[in-house]
């Protein structure tokens, strides 16, 4: 058991946990005379310690109890040595390693035994940082009401930005969500020639098509029978006692005969104990719209045979109530499957009024004029054109997908604002920063070829107490241990019962994580430069790169967000590819003669 216990992959939640109940220790401990005051000043354990993220505070502590939990669990914040020892000696169960801990000012600080942490990552395998640390069961399929048609099937005209804005949302769901082990279904299905298809594939989103002959007219017919055999349809006779001024039958006969169908949506919700739906949703009527809608979720579910199926409404907060009344119209055409609603805010553009369309077309003429600004007349070919479209793709996905997704966005679209190809600024500073990791390696496997360079050796003959520059033990401490635990949010969302229709899920956080991942490997890089000129041991070297490497993989595996280097290969083809890789990091230099002489 113990031997299973060390090969657990570190965890911060596990370690928040055990360290939470090692200075809790027995209730008796807790300060307070009466059983009864000692449970109400006991703190949660999720507030008697947190994580550390700044260059500044881990300096000292990796780990901090804050002074005013220990008041409460001791008298005068005095840690009985006891309980210092119990919490200095953790080991085991997915918990970082303690080097050592003592009571400041602040607080109870710790600090990890970093040598021990960088052998567990680096040198036990990394897969299980590199994923969610559980796999899941069941299957979501994503609805997004902005493509369903209306009267005809939306364009890239049609399409506003609140509405191009939950089409980013669901994608970026369906791919954190495959990766946590769940079949992920995408509604509705588009017309293979559609131009709105197209449109979205220049984004990288890749939409499930049909053949535009591909007729539903079928499961529509089925649909409206299900409604007008539904218990909750309204007659006329109802609509008529309630309508007032009298002559309420004749009214309803009338309604009746111009073919209205009509849904009691209230009592629906009510009888069916649905939680979080407006209540001033009501009575709805029918239209061939709402039934088609019905009709496209019904062919989405054709080929699910999971019995645990979630179906995620992924809308804006214009949209909202519309989706409300489909998504109770569909429960009483007899469907009964969970249904929630990812609401998102509205997109601001000050001073502008821009379709999906004119958007896109407005930050690719910007992207390009940033490059030939930079690179002048090499800006030209097939080539750029690639470069500079997965460039502007990076740049609208980075914008409308990093901010919580309840949140407005507002967006500076005056033409003079531009954008920038260098500096901490979203999609094209995680790119440039993936560019430059692919060139890096490049550069390392072509010096292992001509010999500059040794093949990396296994993980025991590392030297890990080698790493003493502050940023290795941010990227580690930050980035790889927390990064498997950032994935499993999205699902553990979904999972939450009593919330109502809506369900609130950190999708901005990866994009954040990426931003701040590559801000921070940007300022150790540029300090240390790991192929650069050095005096160090080739053993040294190669754990450097070992460790580099990670980093991109903590970047691949992100993948889903549409800017990075897996999805670049795909976009661009591997000419292209290498070129943007080139351009990217033009002032990137590696000093191959220097290295060999420094191994040597």
């Amino acid at each position: 058991m113990e031997n299973i216990e060390e090969l657990s992959p570190l965890r911060i939640t596990s370690t928040v946990r055990a360290l939470s109940s090692a200075l809790r220790g027995k209730r008796e401990h807790v300060h307070g005379s009466s059983r009864g005051k000692s449970d109400r000043m006991f703190p949660e354990p999720e507030k008697l310690w947190f994580k550390e993220s700044s260059a500044k505070n881990l300096r000292n502590r990796d780990f901090l109890s804050p002074s005013t939990m220990l008041n409460t669990l001791y008298a005068d914040g005095q840690v009985p040595p006891a309980v210092m020892s119990r919490v200095l000696s953790l080991r085991g169960g997915g918990v970082l390693p303690v080097a050592g801990g003592e009571v400041m000012g602040e607080g109870l600080r710790l600090r990890v035994d970093r040598v021990a942490a960088f052998r567990a990552v680096l040198a036990g395998g990394t897969t299980e940082y590199l994923k969610p640390s559980s796999q899941r069961e069941g299957c979501v399929v994503l609805n997004c009401p902005a493509l369903h048609p209306k009267s005809n099937t939306p364009t890239p005209d049609t399409l506003n930005l609140g509405q191009l804005r939950t089409v980013l949302l669901a994608d970026h769901m369906g791919a954190l969500l495959r990766r946590q082990g769940f079949e992920v279904y995408f509604c509705p299905t588009l017309p293979e020639d559609s131009d709105v298809a197209v449109f979205l594939q220049a984004l990288g989103i890749d939409w499930p098509r049909a053949p535009a002959n591909c007729a539903n007219d079928e499961r529509e017919e089925k649909i409206q029978k299900a409604l007008e055999n539904s218990p909750y349809r309204e007659r006329g006779t109802e609509r008529g006692r309630r309508t007032s001024g009298g002559g309420g039958r004749k009214a309803a006969e009338e309604e009746e005969n111009e073919g209205g169908l009509r849904i009691n949506l209230k009592q629906v919700f009510q009888e069916e104990g649905l939680l979080g739906y407006d209540p001033t949703l009501g009575t709805c009527k029918v239209h061939r719209d709402s039934v088609s809608h019905l009709a496209q979720l019904d062919l989405s579910m054709a080929d699910i045979t999971e019995t645990m199926v979630t179906v995620l409404h992924v809308t804006s907060c214009q949209d909202e109530f519309r989706q409300q009344q489909i998504a109770v119209l569909w429960r009483a055409s007899g469907a009964t499957h969970s249904q929630r609603h990812l609401v998102c805010g509205p997109v601001k553009t000050p001073g502008s009024h821009l379709t999906a369309a004119q958007y896109l077309q407005l930050r690719k003429g910007q992207m390009k004029e940033a490059s030939e600004m930079k690179y002048g007349d090499k800006v030209e070919g097939q080539t750029w054109d690639d470069i500079i479209k997965v460039m502007t793709s990076a740049t609208v996905r980075f914008e409308l997908l990093s901010t919580v997704h309840t949140s407005p966005v507002t967006l500076d679209v005056q033409r003079e604002g531009g954008v920038s190809t260098k500096g901490p600024r979203g999609g094209v500073f995680v790119m440039y920063n993936c560019a430059r990791l692919h060139t890096l390696f490049d550069s390392y496997e072509r010096g292992v070829e001509k010999g500059l360079y040794p093949e990396i050796p296994d993980g025991s003959q590392l030297d890990f107490s080698a790493l003493k520059e502050e940023g290795e033990w941010l990227l580690l401490f930050n980035y790889l241990i927390p990064f498997s635990e950032l994935l499993d949010q999205s699902g553990q969302s979904l999972d939450c019962e009593g919330g109502g229709a809506r369900v609130n899920i950190k999708t901005e956080q990866i994009c954040k994580f990426l931003v701040s991942l590559s801000k921070d490997f940007s300022s150790y890089y540029n300090r240390v430069h790991v192929l650069g000129v050095r005096t160090c041991s080739s053993v040294y070297l190669c754990f450097e790169w070992m460790k580099v490497q990670l980093i991109l993989k903590s970047v691949q595996i992100t993948d889903h967000v549409g800017s990075f280097q897996s999805r670049l290969g795909t976009y661009l083809g591997p000419l292209s590819f290498s070129t943007f890789c080139q351009i990217a990091t033009e002032p990137l230099t590696i000093n191959n003669k220097s290295i060999n002489h420094a191994l040597n």
